[in-house]
């Protein structure tokens, strides 16, 4: 009898054939075929899994997404009993730059997806569909901290949340640009929280700590 393929583990392996090109080369122009031919199948056997483009593009950077933020909830979970909020907003923030390599294809995967989101309507819903949920976090967080009076009160939350996520996004840029490194982007985005954060108890972050922070990336074999 044929073996019997799971159905969602071979759109995993066919999503890191195309972190794996990510990691090397980019995402501009490349094609079913060339995915397929790096998963090792055919591009017949591909298109049973995925029809177009887009439709892979989009499991991709979900599947990618969803790793990465296990292992953000992972390392807030490792931090204490109660992490504080500090504590919360700088495992996350670290966790989204490509402070390694399985974190810069995650980065990598998102831009090629935001590319196209640009200029087609779908997509761009979809693309913006879980930045209110982090802002609200977020700003969840800062409030927190206020109550607390470790932020000063009379911040406003959610602006201050979301200039945390473009913040984020911003030193990404950078990172994968070779303006910074790892240390001095982690460094900017620990100025910044101090900035917030007045007074609170903060550690050097180590260089193999940068290493370990990884971003929105994917896991398995890139």
């Amino acid at each position: 009898m044929p073996k019997k393929v799971d159905h969602e583990v071979r759109r995993r392996e066919i999503s890191q054939a195309l972190w794996r090109i990510a990691s090397t080369r980019g995402l501009d122009g490349v094609s079913l075929r060339e995915v397929a031919a790096e998963a090792g199948i055919s591009l017949g056997r591909l298109q049973h899994y995925f029809r177009t483009k887009d439709e892979m593009l989009e499991f991709a950077l979900r599947l990618i997404n969803d790793l990465a933020a296990q292992r953000i909830r992972s390392r807030i979970e490792s931090l204490t009993e109660a992490p504080t909020p500090y504590e919360v907003l700088r495992t996350c923030l670290t966790g989204m730059l490509p402070l390694d390599d399985k974190s810069r294809t995650g980065i990598l995967v998102g831009i090629a997806h935001f590319a196209r989101a640009v200029h087609d309507e779908r997509l761009r819903t979809e693309a913006k569909e879980g930045i209110p949920n982090l802002r609200g976090f977020f700003a969840d967080q800062l409030r927190l901290a206020m109550e607390r009076g470790e932020v000063p009160p009379g911040r406003d939350a959610d602006a201050e949340a979301m200039l945390l996520i473009s913040l984020a996004d911003g030193l990404s840029t950078y990172l994968l640009l070779d303006v910074y490194g790892p240390e001095e982007a982690v460094r900017l985005l620990d100025v910044h929280l101090g900035n917030l954060f007045p007074g609170v108890g903060r550690r050097k972050w180590r260089p193999a700590e940068c290493r370990q922070a990884g971003g929105f990336g994917g896991e398995g074999k890139v």
